[in-house]
C-alpha cells in the first residue's frame, strides 16, 4: 500500500514533469515562429522605434494588475499590437518580449526563471500570432484607416483568444487555478477594455503610418490612460470583494452578539433555555410562509433569537416563580420588551431590531404594550413574533402546568385572531403546522435548532406568566 508521502511526492513529481514538458512544448513553438519569420524574410525594421516601444512596455509591465494568484495583466500588449500592425510580427514580439523582462528581478515567486521562460514564451507566441493576423488583414484591405482598423482589430482579436487559450494552463497543471477560472478573469479584463483600445490603437497607428514615425512618442499619454482604466477595474473588483467579505463578517458577529446574549439568558433560568430558538424558527417559517423577501426572513429570525433578551434586567426570582404573578410583578414583566430595546439600541446596526422586539407584546385590537399600537401600526415581524412566541409558549411546560396539546394552542391562536393576533400571521401559522409533524409542533424535533446556534435547543419553555389566551404578559 502507497503511502501518504510517497503519493504526494509521486503527485507532486507528475505535476513538475508536466509542468516542465508544457514550458518546453512553448518555448519550441516560440522559437520556432521566430525563426520561420526570419526565414520568410521579415525583418524588425525602424529599431529607434521598436527599442522606444519595448523601454515603454518594460515601465508598463512594472505596474501590471494582479488579477488572481496567479494571473495578471497588463496594458503593455497595446504596444505589442502596435508594433504588429505598423511594424510587422518580429517587431510585436520583440517589444512583447522585452516587457517581460520586468518580472525576472520579482523575489516574490519561488521559481523566477522558470516562470520568466514560461510568460516569455507565451508573450512571444501571442505576439506573433497576432503580428500574423494583423499582416494577413493588411494584405487583404487596403482602404486607409478602415484597413488599419481591421487590421488592429483582428490582431486584438488574436492576441485575446491565444491568450485565453495558454493563461490557463500553466495554473491547471501547478494546481494552483483552473483554466476556466483563469481565462474568465483575464478574459473579463480584455473585454471590457476591448471597446477603448481598438480606436485607440488603430487612431496611432494611421498617424504612424500616414503622418511622422515620432506620433508613437504620442502613445505614452494613452497607454498610462488605458493602464489606469484597468487599475480602476481591478479597484473595483477588490472593493465589491471586500465589502461582500465585511457584510459576511458583520452577518456573523449579529449572529454571534444575539447568540452570546440568548445564551445568558438561557444561563439565568432553565425555563427560558431553547424558547428563543424555537421562536426563531417558527418565526422564519411563518414569513417564508407569507412570501417575505430573503432578508426579512433572516432578520424575523435574529429578531425571534433576541425577542426576550430583557428579561436579563428583571428582578431576581421574577422569572423563576412557580405560580401566578401579582399586579406589580406582572407590571414588572412587562417591562421587558422596553428593556430589551435599549440593551439592542445600544449595538450598532440593531436599531430595527430594538423596534421589533419593543412591539412584539403588542396586540392589534391596541390592548398590548408597551405603546398600545394597533392593527398595522405594529410592525409586520413584531406581528410575527408575538404569534410564534405565544404559540411555543403554550406548548412548552411550565413549573405550574404541563405544556398545552398542539392542537389546543392552535385553537387558542384562531379564537385570538382580530384581537390578539394578525389574522394573515395566524394563517400562514396554521399552513405550517398543517403540514409538519408532531415533533416540529412541540418543537422536540432533533433537527429543531437555529441556523448557527449550535448547542441552543428549540425544546424549552417560556417563563412562568398569567395565561392570556396564550399564556403571554
Amino acid at each position: 500500500m502507497t503511502s501518504f508521502p510517497q503519493s504526494f511526492s509521486r503527485s507532486r513529481l507528475s505535476r513538475e514533469a508536466m509542468l516542465a514538458a508544457w514550458v518546453a512544448v512553448l518555448v519550441a513553438v516560440a522559437a520556432s515562429m521566430c525563426l520561420g519569420l526570419v526565414a520568410a524574410g521579415y525583418r524588425v525594421g525602424h529599431p529607434w522605434t521598436v527599442a522606444a516601444l519595448a523601454l515603454l512596455a518594460i515601465g508598463i509591465e512594472h505596474e501590471s494588475i494582479r488579477l488572481t494568484p496567479v494571473a495578471e495583466v497588463s496594458i503593455a500588449s497595446l504596444l505589442c499590437i502596435f508594433a504588429a500592425v505598423v511594424l510587422g510580427p518580429l517587431a510585436a514580439i520583440v517589444v512583447s518580449a522585452a516587457a517581460v523582462l520586468a518580472n525576472l528581478p520579482r523575489r516574490d515567486v519561488t521559481q523566477p526563471v522558470l516562470r520568466w521562460v514560461t510568460w516569455t514564451a507565451m508573450s512571444v507566441i501571442i505576439a506573433g500570432c497576432a503580428g500574423l493576423a494583423a499582416l494577413a488583414v493588411n494584405s487583404a484591405v487596403d482602404v486607409a484607416f478602415w484597413g488599419v482598423f481591421a487590421a488592429v482589430t483582428a490582431a486584438f482579436i488574436v492576441e485575446a483568444a491565444t491568450d485565453l487559450a495558454l493563461a490557463g494552463v500553466t495554473p491547471a497543471i501547478r494546481g494552483t487555478g483552473s483554466w476556466t477560472e483563469t481565462a474568465r478573469t483575464v478574459g473579463t479584463a480584455q473585454l471590457s477594455s476591448i471597446p477603448l483600445q481598438v480606436p485607440l490603437v488603430a487612431l496611432l497607428a494611421y498617424s504612424y503610418e500616414t503622418i511622422s514615425p515620432w506620433s508613437v512618442a504620442l502613445f505614452a499619454i494613452p497607454a498610462f490612460a488605458a493602464h489606469r482604466l484597468l487599475l480602476l477595474y481591478r479597484q473595483q473588483i477588490d472593493t465589491a470583494s471586500a465589502l461582500g467579505e465585511a457584510n459576511a463578517r458583520l452577518a456573523g458577529a449579529n449572529l454571534s452578539f444575539a447568540t452570546a446574549l440568548v445564551a445568558t439568558l438561557d444561563a439565568r433560568d432553565r425555563y427560558t433555555a431553547g424558547h428563543s430558538a424555537a421562536v426563531a424558527i417558527y418565526a422564519g417559517d411563518i414569513a417564508d410562509r407569507m412570501n417575505l423577501s430573503d432578508d426579512e426572513q433572516k432578520l424575523v429570525r435574529l429578531c425571534g433569537l433576541v425577542h426576550d433578551i430583557g428579561k436579563i434586567g428583571l428582578p431576581a426570582g421574577l422569572l423563576e416563580k412557580p405560580g401566578a404573578l401579582t399586579l406589580d410583578e406582572r407590571k414588572q414583566m412587562e417591562l421587558h420588551s422596553t428593556i430589551g430595546e435599549r440593551i439592542l439600541r445600544n449595538v450598532e446596526d440593531y436599531s430595527e431590531i430594538a423596534a421589533i422586539v419593543r412591539h412584539h407584546h403588542e396586540r392589534v385590537d391596541g390592548n398590548g404594550y408597551p405603546d398600545g399600537l394597533v392593527g398595522d401600526d405594529i410592525p409586520l415581524l413584531a406581528r410575527i413574533i408575538a404569534v410564534a412566541d405565544a404559540y411555543n409558549a403554550m406548548t412548552s411546560d411550565r413549573p405550574y402546568r404541563d405544556a398545552m396539546p398542539s392542537r389546543v394552542a392552535r385553537l387558542r391562536l384562531a379564537q385570538a385572531v382580530e384581537s390578539q393576533f394578525d389574522t394573515a400571521v395566524v394563517a400562514a401559522f396554521e399552513a405550517v403546522l398543517t403540514g409538519a409533524d408532531e415533533a416540529y409542533r412541540r418543537g422536540t424535533r432533533s433537527d429543531f435548532v437555529f441556523e448557527g446556534i449550535g448547542a441552543i435547543q428549540a425544546t424549552a419553555s417560556h417563563p412562568a406568566v398569567p395565561a392570556l389566551v396564550a399564556a403571554e404578559v
